[in-house]
């Protein structure tokens, strides 16, 4: 078995093992990647972000498309189709990222690798003999996969995680989504936009809570106006497949029946195939790797980025992870402030983006703020397109008009969150709410909501 050597070994080609290997590429590091599927991108191109986002995009096409009554006539799409019309964005973006690891001269070995030291894996590669990796440096960004209970089946036909679901031969005429996160939010509104009757089961008092609480309202209005069912305060005792439909039983004593069962309650760390037990690293009950501030595990020359370390689990955010284990490796230091304020963005319908502080926040931290509000069905823009749904919150320093958080939900909510982000990452006194006063937006634009906000909240503080 021959042994290669490299400065860094990426283990993970999703979105945190490319911000790593690029970095470290680009400081003239010679770097190799270790993806154990066939294609790279990891579970964000393959069965998370992006075929979800794309389901979602033709959705929402879908209705706005049967929403104009000038047409004369609707359309009706099934599940495989949207299926289907992810696939072409799948092999871009791995084409897109194949071609780049190579253009960079990162070595990707397709296999399963496994610690033998602190600094050598051995990869088990499909068609070759196992190969050694020495490494003085190693980034582990290995992801995470749908959580599995014991007592529930999930290899039953009807009964589906965040990864099955994607290979749905049919569209079912109801569902039952249990777990109302991110990711059960988002499917609760695909299905609910190809007509499917929804039940959506919470097992807190509300969905997304660590969202603005207005914002977590605006979402819960309109996931029930749209038909979905939503039940808090829910959990199961069992769940019995048949031929022809799930029924979960509610410890409630609620019997709730549907053609599929989606299990989306929790993520796992992919850490339990690692060799860690050979290092000495242990994960928690959840697969996940505890990590310092600069994404150090206990061994310093061994970092972890991304869903493998549990909380953001946003592929932004584990890219940005990426590049930063990677400048630490590098330099020895990295800025943390940079990944103080990460966007979130939830592809619900209407959709949902935030960035800093909520009320509940600032209001914990006895911290004066006041409030600027732009609601969508006022904004000329949002009237031509008829996207009227939505509003962005701008949170502020009462003193100082420091930007302090802003919400934004309804279309387009995740690309108009980036403006103030930009503002708030000023961290001096540009960063003011009279930046959005006296800058000049486009007209008609949803940008313009800045503007609207801003003033509404200096009105707010006049007292008018």
């Amino acid at each position: 078995m021959g042994t290669k050597n490299y400065d860094v070994i990426v283990i993970g080609s999703g979105p945190g093992g490319e911000g790593a290997a690029m970095k470290a590429r680009k400081e003239g590091k010679r770097v190799a990647m270790v993806e154990r599927h066939s294609r790279v991108g990891g579970g964000c191109t393959h069965w998370g972000t992006i075929p979800s986002k794309a389901l979602r995009h033709v959705v929402q096409r879908l209705k706005e498309f049967n929403r104009d009554a000038n047409l004369g006539h609707r359309i009706q799409i099934d599940y495989p189709d949207l299926l289907r019309s992810a696939e072409s964005v799948i092999f871009s973006q791995v084409e897109m990222r194949t071609a780049a690891f190579e253009r960079n001269n990162v070595d990707v070995f397709h296999g399963h690798a496994e610690f033998l030291d602190t600094h050598t894996v051995r990869v088990s590669l499909a068609s070759h003999p196992d190969i050694k990796l020495h490494a003085d440096n190693f980034v582990l960004a290995t992801g995470s996969r749908p959580y599995h209970p014991n007592d529930v089946d999930f290899s039953h036909k009807r009964i589906h995680d965040a990864d099955s679901i994607l290979k749905l031969t049919d569209t079912p005429r109801s569902i039952t989504i249990y777990g109302a996160g991110v990711i059960g939010c988002e499917y609760a509104s695909i299905f609910r936009g190809l007509g499917v009757k929804v039940n959506l089961i919470d097992t807190r008092d509300q969905l997304l809570s660590f969202l603005d609480d207005e914002i977590i309202h605006a979402l819960s209005y309109h996931l029930r106006d749209q038909g979905v069912m939503i039940r808090h305060r829910e959990s199961y005792t069992s769940v019995e497949g048949t031929e022809s439909h799930v029924t979960m039983h509610l410890a409630s004593g609620k019997k709730i029946k549907s053609e599929i069962l989606l299990w989306a309650n929790g993520r796992t760390g992919n850490s339990d195939s690692l060799g860690l037990e050979n290092i000495g690293l242990v994960p928690n009950n959840r697969g996940q790797l505890e990590v310092n501030e600069d994404y150090q595990t206990d061994h310093p020359h061994i970092y972890a980025v991304g869903d493998v370390i549990g909380y953001p689990s946003l592929a932004s955010a584990a890219y940005d992870q990426g590049r930063f284990a990677a400048t630490h490796l590098v330099f020895g230091q990295c800025d943390h402030r940079l990944v103080e304020d990460i966007p979130t963005g939830i592809y619900t319908s209407p959709e949902i983006s935030s960035v800093g502080k909520t009320e509940k926040e600032l209001t914990e931290a006895k911290i004066p703020y006041e409030v600027g509000l732009a609601r969508f069905k006022n904004l000329a823009r949002a009237q031509i397109t008829g996207n009227t749904v939505g509003l962005l919150k701008i949170l502020f320093h009462a003193d100082t008009l420091e930007i302090l958080g802003i919400h934004c939900f309804g279309d387009q909510a995740s690309e108009i969150i980036h403006i103030g982000q930009a503002i708030m990452a000023q961290r001096d006194e540009a960063n003011t709410l009279m930046y959005f006063v006296n800058t000049t937006f486009n007209y008609p634009t949803m940008a313009e909501a800045y503007r609207v906000a801003a003033l509404n909240g200096l009105n707010r503080l006049d007292g008018v």
